[in-house]
C-alpha cells in the first residue's frame, strides 16, 4: 500500500514566502509544484484558485469538476484534492492560513461567513459571470502587484481578498440561492454549522433539532426542500465524508478509523460504509491508493 495522502502546509510547498500567505500567478505556481500536486493530497491552510484559461478536472473530497476558464474554487483546510490538466494553464491561486483573518476587525469568524469556505465541494465551485470576470482578474492582479511591493501591506491583501470574497458571494453563491427565503438559509447554514461540529458524536436529526430549538418534522421537511435530502442523509453524508478522508491515510486502520467516527464496533462501521458507497472500506482504500 501507498503513504498516506500527504498534508501540506504553507512553508512545505514555499519556504520563502510569509508564513500566512502565498499568492501566485497559477502557470508560475505549476511550474515549480505540479510534479506533486497532480496526487491526492491535503493543506493545513485556505485555498482558493481562479483559472483563466485551459483544461482538465479537479476532484475535491472525491468529487470531479470540470475545469474551464474563468471558473473559482475555494477548498477549506483538511480537504483531499488533485488536479489533472489537459493543456497548459493560466489563472492566480492563493494559499493562506486562518490567522491572516482570525484577528481582523475583531472578527475571528470572517472567512466561516462565506458559505464555499465551507469545507463542501458542491459550494466551493463556481463560474463567474461574464460581466464579472474582468473585475475579479482585476482584484488578483492588484493582490500580485500588492505582495511584490518592497512596502507590503497585509491590511491591504486583506482588504482586496474581501472584497474578492463579498463579490463572489453577492454575484455567485446568491444566484444558486436567491429563490430560498432568508430565513430558510440562515436555518439550514445553522444546521450545517452544528453538523460540523457534532457529526462524530450525535447522528439523529431530534438531537440537532433541539439545538436549534425546532422540531425534527420542520428540519426534516427543510432539508427536502432546500437541499433535495433528509436531515439524517445530510448527517450520514459528513460521516462518510470523513470516513474517507482517513482511508486515504494508510497509517490508520480500520479499527482505528471506527474508534475515531464513534462506531460501536468495525463490523458497524463497515456495514454503514458499505450501505453508503456499495463496497467495502477496504475496497475503497484499493481504489483510491492504488
Amino acid at each position: 500500500m501507498k503513504k498516506a495522502i500527504p498534508l501540506y502546509d504553507i512553508c512545505t510547498i514555499d519556504r520563502s514566502v510569509h508564513h500566512d500567505l502565498l499568492i501566485e500567478p497559477l502557470a508560475t505556481y505549476l511550474d515549480k509544484h505540479y510534479a506533486n500536486l497532480h496526487k491526492a493530497h491535503r493543506h493545513t491552510f485556505y485555498h482558493l484558485v481562479l483559472f483563466t484559461k485551459g483544461k482538465g478536472t479537479h476532484t475535491i473530497d472525491f468529487s470531479q469538476f470540470r475545469v474551464k476558464p474563468y471558473q473559482i474554487y475555494f477548498m477549506a483546510p483538511g480537504q483531499v484534492h488533485s488536479w489533472h490538466f489537459e493543456t497548459a494553464m493560466e489563472g492566480y491561486i492563493v494559499h493562506f492560513n486562518a490567522e491572516l483573518f482570525s484577528t481582523f476587525l475583531q472578527r475571528p469568524d470572517h472567512i466561516q461567513q462565506f458559505p464555499f469556505f465551507n469545507g463542501n465541494s458542491e459550494n466551493g465551485v463556481y463560474n463567474i459571470p461574464v460581466d464579472l470576470q474582468t473585475k475579479v482578474s482585476s482584484l488578483f492582479t492588484s493582490i500580485l502587484k500588492e505582495m511584490d511591493n518592497s512596502q507590503r501591506s497585509l491590511d491591504m491583501i486583506r482588504v482586496l481578498l474581501l472584497e474578492l470574497f463579498i463579490h463572489i458571494d453577492r454575484r455567485c453563491v446568491n444566484e444558486r440561492t436567491k429563490n430560498i427565503p432568508q430565513q430558510k438559509l440562515l436555518t439550514l447554514n445553522q444546521f450545517k454549522q452544528l453538523i460540523e461540529k457534532h457529526f462524530r458524536l450525535l447522528r439523529l436529526p431530534k438531537e440537532y433539532a433541539e439545538l436549534m430549538y425546532i422540531t425534527p418534522n420542520y428540519l426534516n421537511a427543510l432539508c427536502k426542500d432546500v437541499m433535495g435530502k433528509s436531515a439524517g442523509e445530510m448527517i450520514r453524508d459528513r460521516i462518510l465524508l470523513e470516513a474517507k478522508r482517513f482511508l486515504t491515510n494508510a497509517d490508520m486502520d480500520i479499527s482505528e478509523i471506527s474508534y475515531e467516527l464513534n462506531f460501536q464496533d468495525n463490523s458497524y462501521f463497515s456495514r454503514f460504509f458499505r450501505k453508503s458507497t456499495g463496497i467495502t472500506p477496504e475496497a475503497f482504500r484499493k481504489k483510491i491508493t492504488q
